[in-house]
């Protein structure tokens, strides 16, 4: 009786003490728009590389193909890409009821989030401070997020360096007559020097919490919201723009540790199981908890279906097939009839999940589903080009 009270004791002992870890934990998100997944190994980045070695480092972490419509339901809604408004729902099946991350922390605690660009407005919702100043520099986006810090208990934080991504932009689009056309790894490429100085930015950011004593007691996240290509920005087909890397390191995070696969969409669920808080309602869609962050949970089995990997994949090899499908309709109107029951779902009893729908993804049922049809388009299609 008494081993029995024992054990009993010591599992609340045990939930007390992590309940109490949770309550004083800070978890910080800092992205770096538009950085390259090859970026730490290219450039002088010394402060990101010094923090993959103390955490845990995934190399290529997925997201959605990083498209922005201006037109249609999504920009009813969304002020930016793709990959963002799913980072904060925690699911593909995006919805403006879903509630994000930032909602759910802060029932609970404060939350910030500090960016130098307001078209990310739509994902600001429910945050307890938001700062969106188009007008501050990268160095005055990290001021403002240390002088919160210090002024507030703030428990989650984004704080997001717009500088890099804007430079890419610039590369793809105005470089024509400079040594860097359309090569963001160019000589004199402003991508370059927007990405070191962001290194920069985060090691005084760094300083600071370690100089606070706050980083013993903090979870630091370094990401972008979507990746780069070599050619600048960030094209929907190219494959360097779904990826980019994704650091933990701080409080109870694995060091020199690398996980071989991440989605975007699980960032919400982790970052709210750090926080020792309840994930946000389940839907079809949503991304998983990645205990094997943790130090403790390091060397447990570590399996990831790939889901965001595959449906890029469809989503690109569906426009070419579509592209190449339309050349050769234009002279042959059975194969025209035969494409635009394809797009009108006719002949498959659900239609292709392609970007423009993206609204209705959440039709689908499950992420599995989705998957499912749209290989059976993919398939339809591929036959069609070998008649």
């Amino acid at each position: 009786m008494m081993k029995k009270l024992s054990a009993f004791v010591l599992i609340i002992l045990m939930s007390y003490i992590n309940l109490s870890a949770s309550e004083n934990l800070k978890v910080i998100l800092f992205t770096i728009d538009g950085l390259h997944w090859e970026a730490p190994q290219k450039l002088k980045m010394p402060v990101l590389n010094s923090l993959i070695k103390e955490g845990t480092y995934i190399q290529k972490s997925y997201m959605i193909i990083p498209h922005h419509p201006t037109v249609g339901e999504y920009s009813k809604y969304n002020s930016c890409s793709f990959p963002n408004p799913m980072l904060h729902q925690g699911t593909i099946f995006i919805d403006p009821q879903n509630k994000m991350v930032q909602e759910v922390i802060s029932t609970k605690y404060q939350t910030a989030f500090v960016v130098n660009i307001n078209a990310y407005r739509s994902v600001g919702r429910g945050f307890t401070t938001s700062i969106m100043d188009g007008f501050l520099s990268d160095s005055e986006v990290v001021d403002n997020a240390i002088m919160l810090l210090k002024n507030q208990d703030i428990h989650f934080m984004r704080v997001h360096l717009q500088s890099p991504g804007s430079m890419g932009e610039s590369v793809a689009l105005h470089s024509s007559d400079k040594p860097y056309s359309n090569n963001i790894w160019g000589e004199g490429s402003p991508y370059i020097s927007a990405i070191e100085n962001a290194d920069k930015y985060l090691g005084r950011f760094v300083n600071y919490l370690k100089e606070s004593g706050e980083w013993n007691n903090t979870v630091l996240i370094i990401t972008s919201d979507h990746g780069q290509s070599n050619n600048g920005w960030h094209p929907m087909l190219d494959e360097d723009s779904w990826m980019t890397p994704l650091v933990f390191t701080g409080k109870e995070i694995a060091q020199n540790h690398t996980l071989p696969y991440f989605e975007h969409t699980d960032l919400a669920p982790t970052i709210l199981w750090l926080l020792g808080m309840e994930n946000q309602s389940e839907n079809g869609g949503r991304g998983k908890v990645i205990k094997n962050i943790k130090a403790r949970y390091k060397n447990s089995q570590f399996t990831h279906p790939e889901y965001i990997k595959t449906i890029n994949q469809q989503i690109k090899e569906y426009s070419l097939l579509h592209a190449n499908l339309v050349i050769k309709a234009s002279n042959d109107n059975y194969l025209a009839n035969i494409l635009a029951s394809l797009e009108n779902q006719n002949l498959t009893p659900e239609p292709f999940y392609h970007q423009d729908r993206i609204m209705n993804w959440e039709q689908s049922g499950s992420t599995d589903n989705l998957i499912k049809a749209n290989e059976v388009i993919l398939s339809k299609m591929r036959g069609l080009l070998k008649e």
